[in-house]
């Protein structure tokens, strides 16, 4: 018999779960993305990694967070403190 565990809806842990995902990402040096392609390995939808990237960017002190581009999708620059 097998369990299968849903991931939290709460807000906090969206935040936390993205922010660790860029944290582990960028540990190695800066990084480069878009929403969309990186919405299946976190569970959200651009448009919510959209709405925390502007949250993350003001609170997460451990990496600097920039807006890159805005051609057709935000592109976004991430980089460890």
């Amino acid at each position: 018999m097998s369990v299968t565990v849903s991931p939290s809806t709460d807000g906090s842990s969206k935040e936390d779960r993205l922010k660790q995902y860029l944290i582990d990402r960028a540990k190695d040096g800066e990084m480069y993305f878009k929403s969309k392609f990186i919405a299946d390995d976190v569970g959200l939808s651009p448009k919510e990694i959209g709405a925390l990237m502007v949250k993350l960017r003001d609170s997460a002190t451990e990496l600097t967070i920039e807006k890159w581009s805005y051609t057709s999708a935000t592109t976004w620059r991430v980089e460890s403190a």
